[in-house]
Protein backbone atom coordinates (compact mmCIF):
# COMPACT_ATOMS: atom_id res chain seq x y z
CA UNK A 1 0.00 0.00 0.00
CA UNK A 2 1.53 3.39 -1.08
CA UNK A 3 2.80 5.26 1.84
CA UNK A 4 3.66 8.92 2.10
CA UNK A 5 5.60 11.06 4.98
CA UNK A 6 3.47 13.36 6.99
CA UNK A 7 5.09 16.39 8.28
CA UNK A 8 3.83 17.24 11.99
CA UNK A 9 3.04 20.52 13.07
CA UNK A 10 6.34 19.51 15.89
CA UNK A 11 8.30 19.11 12.97
CA UNK A 12 8.78 15.52 13.07
CA UNK A 13 8.05 13.32 10.14
CA UNK A 14 6.02 10.67 10.28
CA UNK A 15 5.35 7.71 7.44
CA UNK A 16 1.57 7.53 6.82
CA UNK A 17 -0.47 4.61 4.58
CA UNK A 18 -2.88 6.15 1.72
CA UNK A 19 -6.64 6.22 2.82
CA UNK A 20 -5.37 8.23 6.31
CA UNK A 21 -5.11 11.94 6.68
CA UNK A 22 -3.46 14.44 9.25
CA UNK A 23 -5.91 16.81 10.66
CA UNK A 24 -4.32 19.79 12.19
CA UNK A 25 -5.88 23.49 12.92
CA UNK A 26 -5.91 25.27 15.73
CA UNK A 27 -8.48 23.15 17.78
CA UNK A 28 -7.83 19.88 16.30
CA UNK A 29 -5.12 17.35 15.98
CA UNK A 30 -5.59 14.03 15.01
CA UNK A 31 -5.79 11.51 12.42
CA UNK A 32 -9.00 10.88 9.75
CA UNK A 33 -9.56 7.77 8.04
CA UNK A 34 -10.91 8.41 4.94
CA UNK A 35 -11.46 4.55 3.48
CA UNK A 36 -15.75 3.51 3.32
CA UNK A 37 -18.48 5.63 4.96
CA UNK A 38 -18.08 6.95 7.56
CA UNK A 39 -14.87 8.58 7.97
CA UNK A 40 -14.07 8.79 11.69
CA UNK A 41 -11.60 10.69 13.03
CA UNK A 42 -8.89 10.08 15.87
CA UNK A 43 -7.85 12.27 18.37
CA UNK A 44 -4.35 12.51 19.15
CA UNK A 45 -5.68 14.04 22.52
CA UNK A 46 -7.90 10.49 23.18
CA UNK A 47 -5.17 8.28 21.91
CA UNK A 48 -3.45 6.42 24.84
CA UNK A 49 -0.45 9.11 25.60
CA UNK A 50 -1.93 11.71 23.58
CA UNK A 51 0.72 11.20 20.59
CA UNK A 52 0.74 11.14 16.92
CA UNK A 53 2.08 8.18 16.74
CA UNK A 54 -0.42 6.70 18.97
CA UNK A 55 -3.58 8.14 17.12
CA UNK A 56 -2.09 7.01 13.95
CA UNK A 57 -2.05 3.15 15.28
CA UNK A 58 -5.69 3.52 15.73
CA UNK A 59 -6.44 4.76 12.46
CA UNK A 60 -4.18 2.30 11.14
CA UNK A 61 -5.68 -0.51 12.94
CA UNK A 62 -9.17 0.29 11.77
CA UNK A 63 -7.80 0.73 8.18
CA UNK A 64 -6.54 -2.92 8.32
CA UNK A 65 -10.48 -4.14 9.77
CA UNK A 66 -11.66 -2.01 6.96
CA UNK A 67 -9.83 -3.44 4.19
CA UNK A 68 -10.52 -6.94 4.84
CA UNK A 69 -14.35 -6.30 4.96
CA UNK A 70 -14.66 -3.75 2.54
CA UNK A 71 -14.41 -3.78 -1.29
CA UNK A 72 -12.02 -1.14 -2.60
CA UNK A 73 -12.49 1.83 -4.27
CA UNK A 74 -12.23 1.77 -8.19
CA UNK A 75 -12.26 4.56 -10.68
CA UNK A 76 -14.09 2.27 -12.99
CA UNK A 77 -17.09 3.69 -14.91
CA UNK A 78 -20.05 2.27 -14.49
CA UNK A 79 -22.77 4.22 -15.60
CA UNK A 80 -23.24 5.98 -18.99
CA UNK A 81 -21.89 9.62 -18.64
CA UNK A 82 -24.46 11.82 -18.99
CA UNK A 83 -23.16 13.42 -22.32
CA UNK A 84 -23.73 10.17 -24.13
CA UNK A 85 -25.57 10.23 -27.31
CA UNK A 86 -27.28 7.13 -27.15
CA UNK A 87 -28.90 4.98 -24.13
CA UNK A 88 -25.97 2.33 -23.76
CA UNK A 89 -24.51 1.32 -20.75
CA UNK A 90 -21.05 2.71 -19.93
CA UNK A 91 -18.46 0.55 -22.11
CA UNK A 92 -20.71 -0.34 -25.08
CA UNK A 93 -20.60 1.61 -28.16
CA UNK A 94 -22.70 1.10 -31.32
CA UNK A 95 -24.43 -0.60 -33.42
CA UNK A 96 -20.92 0.00 -35.20
CA UNK A 97 -21.72 -0.71 -38.87
CA UNK A 98 -18.36 -2.05 -41.38
CA UNK A 99 -18.23 -3.61 -44.62
CA UNK A 100 -15.39 -6.44 -44.28
CA UNK A 101 -13.56 -7.42 -47.04
CA UNK A 102 -15.26 -10.24 -49.15
CA UNK A 103 -18.24 -9.72 -47.69
CA UNK A 104 -21.13 -9.02 -49.84
CA UNK A 105 -23.25 -6.92 -47.10
CA UNK A 106 -21.95 -4.81 -44.28
CA UNK A 107 -22.25 -6.24 -40.50
CA UNK A 108 -23.41 -4.42 -37.16
CA UNK A 109 -21.78 -5.05 -33.87
CA UNK A 110 -21.59 -3.97 -30.62
CA UNK A 111 -18.06 -2.53 -29.40
CA UNK A 112 -17.65 -3.71 -25.49
CA UNK A 113 -14.47 -2.03 -23.51
CA UNK A 114 -13.57 -5.08 -21.12
CA UNK A 115 -11.66 -3.48 -17.93
CA UNK A 116 -8.80 -5.52 -16.46
CA UNK A 117 -7.06 -4.11 -13.50
CA UNK A 118 -3.43 -3.75 -13.52
CA UNK A 119 -3.90 -4.02 -17.40
CA UNK A 120 -5.04 -2.77 -20.35
CA UNK A 121 -8.37 -2.41 -21.14
CA UNK A 122 -9.29 -5.45 -24.01
CA UNK A 123 -12.08 -4.17 -26.89
CA UNK A 124 -14.50 -7.35 -28.00
CA UNK A 125 -16.64 -6.92 -30.50
CA UNK A 126 -20.57 -8.56 -30.00
CA UNK A 127 -22.19 -9.91 -33.20
CA UNK A 128 -25.43 -8.33 -34.14
CA UNK A 129 -26.64 -9.25 -37.64
CA UNK A 130 -25.66 -8.38 -41.29
CA UNK A 131 -27.52 -5.47 -43.41
CA UNK A 132 -29.93 -8.52 -44.21
CA UNK A 133 -31.10 -10.09 -40.90
CA UNK A 134 -30.60 -7.13 -39.01
CA UNK A 135 -34.21 -6.81 -36.63
CA UNK A 136 -34.66 -5.69 -32.80
CA UNK A 137 -34.76 -9.25 -31.06
CA UNK A 138 -31.88 -9.53 -32.59
CA UNK A 139 -30.28 -5.97 -31.83
CA UNK A 140 -31.87 -7.24 -27.79
CA UNK A 141 -30.67 -10.20 -27.55
CA UNK A 142 -26.38 -8.92 -28.80
CA UNK A 143 -27.39 -6.03 -26.48
CA UNK A 144 -27.77 -8.40 -23.47
CA UNK A 145 -24.50 -10.08 -24.22
CA UNK A 146 -22.82 -7.04 -24.19
CA UNK A 147 -23.84 -5.98 -21.02
CA UNK A 148 -23.11 -9.86 -19.64
CA UNK A 149 -19.83 -9.58 -21.17
CA UNK A 150 -19.08 -5.67 -19.61
CA UNK A 151 -20.65 -6.59 -15.97
CA UNK A 152 -17.94 -10.13 -15.55
CA UNK A 153 -15.26 -7.87 -16.20
CA UNK A 154 -16.46 -5.47 -14.05
CA UNK A 155 -16.67 -7.99 -11.28
CA UNK A 156 -13.58 -9.70 -12.30
CA UNK A 157 -11.81 -6.07 -11.93
CA UNK A 158 -13.47 -5.36 -8.72
CA UNK A 159 -12.73 -8.85 -7.31
CA UNK A 160 -9.19 -8.41 -7.92
CA UNK A 161 -8.73 -4.53 -7.05
CA UNK A 162 -10.04 -5.87 -3.86
CA UNK A 163 -7.31 -8.89 -3.22
CA UNK A 164 -4.65 -6.38 -4.52
CA UNK A 165 -5.98 -3.88 -1.55
CA UNK A 166 -5.76 -6.61 1.19
CA UNK A 167 -2.37 -8.20 -0.57
CA UNK A 168 -0.73 -4.43 0.04
CA UNK A 169 -2.88 -3.89 3.75
CA UNK A 170 -0.80 -6.76 5.09
CA UNK A 171 2.36 -4.89 5.02
CA UNK A 172 1.41 -2.39 6.75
Amino acid sequence: MPVRTAVLPSGARIRVPEHIQRIDTRSTHGWQLRYGKPTLFFSDSKAEGGSPRASLKLAIADLRARLTSLQAPTGLQRKASSSKQNDLPAGISGPILRQRSGRSSPECHFSVNLPRYGDKPLRRSVYIANQNTYSKERYEEALAAAIELRKEAETAYQQAATAAKRRAAEKL
